[in-house]
């Protein structure tokens, strides 16, 4: 089965309406209606909605025997404020579609027109529209929801696409391709003073001062080994911004990265261990808190294996160069339960990096994706 020219008119529209209307984390329910209104006429055999926040499951399912395959892609936005000038450029102040995950959710309407004509041969397909992805809640909100209990695939899959790779070419390999990686909020309390009298006050400011570099150089072990971790400082709020008083209160906020979430528990250790022994020689009370959770991704070897041959099926061309990355997917949470795999695949050489406030999906990209994911479940379902 093919995807139709009308058909690839209908999935850039679609991909470029979600993109003039994005949405951010855990506030994507306009975004999961219009998913739902675009799939309505392929008669899903079941639909879920509402999962983990405002996820949206769709199931195609063959009657008969076999596998559950899971399709994922991401409903969330940036809080990114677009700068180009393209037609389709977001209409929501502040919001933008920068990490293309709009065309990722054009492949998986792609497939869903496909096997609402033609169902697998075998098994169940579902397509998962996910909440929350770039803080880290949506894929554990999904799981966690009592209702992904019917539909637990056997293995799931996801994609991303990758400026600075050439053009549809994609990277793939098994094992860690995804670092874990957590927020770390660490706050000291002392006690304010009048700014012409700090002493009868107790400050933070020297805890503060030590402590950042202390934490910034916690990190250890070559990338590409699996003892690496590091731990970026990200903010620093002290005090008010006033002249008439000295600071009693400061929050740290600092991103902890470990190739593998064995490692993870250590660094937290230490860093909340070297901010304790700041706090105490500064007579500082410290609390911690942990925001944007994600375990460390990894490609199962026989689920990477089974993308690798759809690749080579389609002629797509495919290396291992630039895995594993140093960011974090909180696609890893499904392969807690069933075997997974995650492909990366090129949307330029020159285009604009992830995240960038002038970034947009390439619309091509939309058929290749849906090329590979259908062949990966023809394959396993036929």
């Amino acid at each position: 089965m093919e995807l139709t020219n009308q058909d690839i008119e209908d999935l850039v529209a679609f991909r470029r309406d979600l993109h003039r209307f994005p949405e951010i984390s855990n506030e994507e329910k306009e975004t999961a209606e219009r998913v739902v209104a675009f799939l309505a006429d392929t008669g899903a055999d079941e639909m879920l909605t509402g999962l983990g926040g405002h996820g949206v499951a769709l199931v195609y399912d063959s009657g008969k025997p076999g596998p559950t395959l899971l399709f994922r892609a991401e409903l969330d936005a940036l809080p990114i404020a677009e700068i180009s000038d393209i037609p389709h450029r977001s209409t929501i102040e502040g919001k933008g579609h920068m990490c293309g995950h709009d065309g990722h959710m054009a492949i998986l309407a792609a497939l869903g027109r496909l096997f609402g004509r033609q169902r697998p041969a075998s098994g169940r397909v579902v397509l998962m529209y996910q909440p929350a992805e770039e803080t880290g809640d949506g894929a554990a909100g999904v799981t966690a929801d009592p209702r992904y209990a019917l539909i637990r695939p056997d293995f799931a899959f996801s994609l991303h696409n990758l400026p600075g790779t050439p053009l549809g070419h994609v990277r793939l390999r098994e094992g860690v391709v995804n670092c874990a990686s957590r927020g770390l909020r660490i706050t000291l309390n002392g006690r304010t003073a009048h700014s012409s009298m700090p002493e009868s006050g107790v400050s933070p400011m020297l805890a503060v001062s030590r402590l950042m570099p202390r934490l910034a150089a916690l990190g250890g072990g070559s990338f590409d080994s699996d003892e690496f971790s590091m731990a970026t400082v990200t903010h620093l709020r002290m005090g008010e911004p006033v002249f008439g008083v000295a600071p009693g209160h400061a929050e740290i906020r600092v991103t902890l990265r470990t190739r593998q979430d064995a490692r993870m528990e250590g660094l937290c250790t230490a860093a909340e261990a070297m901010a304790r022994e700041e706090a105490k020689a500064e007579g500082l009370q410290c609390t911690f808190d942990y925001h944007e959770i994600f375990v460390a991704s990894l490609n199962e070897p026989e689920a990477a294996a089974l993308l690798a041959a759809a690749l080579d099926a389609e002629n797509v061309p495919h290396d291992e160069e630039e895995l594993p990355m140093r960011a974090s997917e909180d696609f890893g949470i499904f392969g807690h339960t069933s075997k997974s795999a995650m492909l990366y695949l090129g949307s330029g050489v020159d285009r604009p990096n992830l995240h960038n406030p002038d970034y947009d999906f390439p619309d091509e990209l939309i058929a290749i994706g849906a090329r590979i994911f259908m062949r990966t479940a023809r394959d396993l379902l036929g």
